[in-house]
């Protein structure tokens, strides 16, 4: 599989002459890949919500070696300069395993956007964005997806004035009205609902959960001894209940291995729970503390103190934020009884267990607009929207 790539063409000059040019340069090398990593470190500086990411952890999502999303996917990343000096970047990706937004025409992708407020310099990053994406055959662009549906989606609409949880994005205020004036529009907006673990929810929910579990079906916690067949079985029952979905990418073989290591200091026995019919696991719910909540203020480094830090923070004095990012029920059984009430037992397990281990505060997300029987889950536990996120497309000129 291709690594990153870019047109042939080079630069992009913006027409303005009488400002500093803007020019959109290929991303090559590791110091020009360093410089995207931390330029939104300077742009978003003064934003008090902002949490910048582990630099390591950027490099390896960068990276077409490390990063299994290579191995179906190829990238191109852009640095917008002006008069030398960084003010943007974008990318633009093709995964293969996306669906087609039209028929016979690759899943075209961009992300990773950050930029001045500057309608030059977001029409120039979308500009390459565009191009690459039509060079590879599409004839439809959507994002931002930084890189895969499966990890940040979207940009923030509303909601800009608390910090953003675990693998969710944080965006200024204007890049959605750059955007709109190049032509984009709204596909999906993903919202985030907020649940105070101390909140009593709806007395109906209550009652439900009151009732029992339906005959032959338990909850089960996560087996750590167990823990890369554990994800392997998690992501198994999540790639058959969200098939057919909108933007739907499968979790291949080498993410699953690639997401036990990475999420082993994140998952909790209690925190992940399985619900089996006759030993037969048929849904899933995970919840992870809020790793955005640990690493604030380590400035995106680790050394030469952020590890102890990180440490600290997670395993001595806690996190009071988590985030449920994934819930699933199989298909065969999504659609009766039990795929109508085990998530309710699900939340009522995790707020339990959470609110056990010192968390306040649960986020649900993200959840499509439409998806009106999570949301009526969400809400009936005291739930309530508290930001916003929208994916935008635009077709490209044939």
């Amino acid at each position: 599989m291709k690594g990153p790539s870019w047109p042939a063409w080079g630069p992009v000059v913006a027409a303005d002459q009488q400002r500093e040019r803007v020019e959109i340069l290929p991303v090559t090398g590791k110091a020009a890949m360093e410089r995207f990593i931390r330029l939104p470190e300077r742009l978003m500086r003064g934003d008090p919500a902002w949490i910048a990411p582990l630099r390591l952890e950027r490099r390896m999502a960068f990276s077409t070696r490390r990063n299994p999303y290579f191995r179906h996917a190829e990238a191109a990343f852009w640095l917008a300069l002006r008069d030398g000096r960084a003010v943007g970047r974008i990318s633009a990706q093709q995964d293969h395993l996306a669906p087609q937004a039209v028929e016979g025409s690759p899943a075209g992708h961009f992300g990773l956007l950050a930029a001045e407020d500057d309608a030059e310099i977001h029409a120039a990053l979308l500009g390459a964005a565009e191009a690459w994406c039509a060079a590879h055959g599409t004839r439809h662009i959507t994002g931002p997806f930084s890189l895969s549906i499966n990890e940040e989606t979207g940009l923030l609409v509303q909601g800009f004035d608390t910090p953003p949880m675990l693998m969710m994005p944080h965006d200024p205020p204007y890049i959605g009205g750059h955007l709109e004036r190049l032509g984009y529009r709204r596909e999906q907006d993903l919202l985030a609902y907020r649940v105070e673990t101390a909140s009593p929810g709806l007395p109906a929910a209550a009652r439900l959960v009151s009732r029992g579990l339906p005959p032959g079906t338990v909850l089960r916690p996560l087996r750590r001894a167990a823990l890369r067949q554990e994800v392997a079985l998690l992501v198994e029952i999540f790639n058959d209940a969200w098939a057919g979905n909108w933007g739907f990418v499968p979790i291949t073989q080498e993410e699953v291995d690639a997401m036990a290591a990475a999420l082993k200091p994140l998952l909790h026995e209690r925190l992940v729970w399985f619900a089996e019919i006759g030993g037969e696991a048929v849904a899933f719910a995970v919840c992870l503390p809020n790793l955005n909540e640990a690493i604030r203020g380590l400035g995106g480094r680790l050394f030469p103190f952020g590890w102890a830090k990180l440490l600290w923070r997670l395993k001595v004095d806690g996190v009071r934020t988590a985030r449920v990012p994934l819930m699933g029920v199989r298909r065969s059984h999504a659609s009766g009884l039990l795929g109508r009430v085990l998530p309710f037992f699900f939340v009522d397990a995790l707020r339990r267990e959470a609110r056990a281990m010192g968390i306040r505060t649960i986020e649900m997300s993200w959840v499509l607009e439409n998806n009106l029987p999570m949301r009526r889950l969400a809400e009936s536990v005291g739930g309530e929207v508290y930001k916003t996120y929208r994916v935008y497309g635009r077709d490209l000129a044939a």
